[in-house]
């Protein structure tokens, strides 16, 4: 692995218990675990990653706690935030609809610009219980807000490593 070019900070928020703690455990470590243990405030992990070959950023992932009684909290973490992975549950629709206050309250208190992928986590899930949210309205509202939109599973591990590249690609392409 090569040095990191890039130190970036990056936040996962989005509603309680949709995943965000185990997309970052299953992007970091590599594993996942079914015992929920919902997050108070915050938790960091790091990790440095290859973004193209030879080059590489180091990712500090502060895991915001989803609960309602943090808020207050937030808006202190978001302060020299890069970019914004914003988690839904795929099984559980009104996540989606609170995911998108979870978005717009990050854009109000960062001053600036940043890259975001709006993540519909759990999507293993899917077969088990059918489609809850038709798939078409998180792309579309992606689109509308000019963010990419991505399903994953942290429990599969399928396309976790895919957003987080693709989020740290865009925060390369836009503070370089």
């Amino acid at each position: 692995m090569s040095e990191p070019v890039y130190t970036f900070k990056l936040i996962v928020i989005g509603p309680a218990a949709v995943g965000k703690s185990s997309l970052i455990r299953r992007f970091v470590e590599n594993k996942f675990s079914l015992h929920y243990k919902f997050t108070i405030g915050v938790d960091f992990m790091t990790k440095t990653l290859d973004y193209e070959p030879g080059k590489s950023a180091k990712l500090t992932l502060w895991d915001i706690g989803g609960q309602e009684r943090f808020k207050v909290l937030r808006r202190s973490f978001y302060e020299g935030t890069n970019g914004a992975l914003v988690v839904f549950d795929l099984s559980r629709a009104n996540t989606f609809t609170k995911m998108k206050e979870w978005l717009s309250d990050a854009r109000q208190s960062i001053e600036r610009d940043f890259p975001v992928i709006i993540i519909g986590n759990k999507s293993d899930l899917i077969p088990e219980i059918g489609e809850i949210i038709d798939r078409k309205e998180p792309l579309q509202f992606a689109q509308a807000e000019n963010c990419i939109y991505i399903e994953t599973s942290a429990k599969t591990g399928d396309n976790v490593d895919n957003a987080f590249l693709d989020l740290t690609r865009k925060m390369v392409d836009k503070f370089s």
